[in-house]
């Protein structure tokens, strides 16, 4: 691996255009973009406040900047340096801003979610959407960019309406069966719409596009729920992440659930070989025989192995304590999985077997893990200054050689998967992966 020399950024805002072409930082009020190759600066702008959340547009032409506190947006053109648009909700406020999949149209929330204002570039015609739904996820875009599902709440009940992205006009407006609804989203296909309640009752409802209800899921009654929510890339999984410490997996054929998977403090499978670091290493790994064939900077261990579980604190609000974090591989063959009261530890499952493929213990806990785009590769980080990786072949742990104690607090992927974007609490760097070599591993697997 090759790592790129330190750059300045501020509130973990660093993002890679969709066409992989440019790097766009923030640093206080300033918006940084650099060739993602060379990494030189071809744009600097200015806003008017610091920003606090910054978006590439679809196309890779414009960027988003927003100002909260302010209640402003500026848009910024990469064709254009000289050209820019201002968005001044006002006295209204704003809370979030987003861009619609054609690139054209913003977004913007209102403080208390009174309304959702969408905003054209092209005709600067303003339109306006009632009642949306303050909650976790109350804004899905399918993925081919036709159309928006907006959860919303009027007369205390919880609704769905679906638009179309084109002219924004209502396709469907339906009524959801659930409590409070805690977020929506669509099926990478787009063919299903996912509809979950808070975490006080259990309950998945899946509807079509034109508003039927396909299907309810609920595991169990009477306890805290559903934590999480990931759609395997083919659409043919849908993954449930509980409080009570177990995935669950259902098929897109009946919407049932084909399998669980449990994060046991105690790891005693007799088809599993289990590595341990030591304290220089920072890391740890217990996975079945034979998958792995690399392993650098991480050691075998005996079975049993003991997870290292932390109780949590139930008398206070959001306890640690249940699955939160879900990533499906690209080629939807594996599942990372995190559970909150044994956080140093990612689990990875293996989807075809539908049964436990390696875990991945750190000496702390784990901040943040991202498949790679392309390959069956994940990346995670633990706070430290240190990047891992596991794969099928094996993994490893590297030190990033970067000057001042560069503590490594988050990782994205570029879209190619030749490089990933390091994050610390005020820098960035760049890790270019040597793909030569990757190239030559595989080689030898098929020989």
């Amino acid at each position: 691996m090759n790592f790129s020399e330190v750059f300045k950024q501020s509130n973990q805002l660093c993002r890679v255009s969709p066409d992989g072409k440019y790097l766009a930082t923030c640093v206080q009020y300033r918006l940084v973009v650099r060739d993602v190759n060379t990494l030189q600066i071809l744009h600097l702008y200015t806003c008017l406040d610091q920003i606090v959340h910054m978006e590439w547009s679809s196309d890779s032409l414009f960027i988003l900047c927003a100002m909260y506190k302010r209640g402003l947006v500026q848009v910024w053109s990469l064709e254009q340096p000289d050209w820019y648009c201002k968005i001044d909700e006002g006295s209204i406020g704003l809370v979030s801003s987003r861009w619609s999949p054609d690139g054209r149209h913003i977004l913007n929330t209102t403080e208390f979610h009174l309304r959702v204002t969408v905003w054209s570039l092209c005709t600067k015609a303003v339109s306006y959407i009632k009642y949306p739904k303050a909650c976790q996820k109350g804004i899905d875009f399918s993925r081919d960019g036709c159309y928006m599902a907006l959860a919303e709440r009027r007369d205390c009940r919880d609704y769905v309406s679906v638009f179309v992205c084109d002219d924004w006009h209502l396709l469907r407006h339906f009524e959801t069966e659930t409590q409070d609804l805690a977020g929506v989203e669509w099926s990478p296909n787009g063919c299903v719409l996912a509809v979950w309640d808070s975490c006080l009752e259990y309950k998945v409802l899946l509807y079509s596009l034109d508003g039927r209800l396909l299907s309810t899921f609920s595991a169990y009654e009477w306890s805290l729920g559903i934590k999480s929510l990931a759609w395997s890339p083919s659409s043919q999984f849908l993954a449930i992440g509980s409080y009570d410490g177990k995935v669950r997996i259902l098929n897109h054929i009946t919407w049932k659930k084909v399998t669980e998977f449990d994060h046991p403090a105690t790891i005693n499978n007799t088809k599993a070989v289990s590595t341990l670091s030591n304290e220089y290493m920072s890391g740890a790994l217990h996975l079945p025989y034979p998958v792995q064939r690399h392993l650098k900077n991480h050691l075998i261990c005996p079975l049993p192995v003991q997870v290292p579980v932390v109780k949590p604190d139930l008398d206070r609000a959001n306890p640690k304590v249940g699955v939160s974090s879900m990533a499906f591989s690209s080629d939807n063959r594996y599942l990372a999985t995190k559970n909150d009261n044994m956080a140093c530890v990612v689990w990875v499952w293996d989807m075809q077997r539908l049964g436990l493929l390696a875990v991945l213990e750190q000496t702390s806990a784990v901040r943040c893990f991202q498949w790679d785009p392309r390959r069956p590769r994940l990346a995670l980080c633990t706070g430290n200054a240190k990047l891992y990786l596991w794969s099928p072949a094996g993994c490893v742990s590297v030190q990033v050689p970067a000057e001042g104690g560069f503590q490594v607090q988050s990782v994205t992927w570029h879209c190619s998967g030749d490089s990933l974007i390091l994050l610390g609490k005020e820098q960035l760097c760049l890790c270019y992966m040597e793909v030569g070599e990757e190239e030559e591993e595989e080689d030898d697997d098929v020989k």
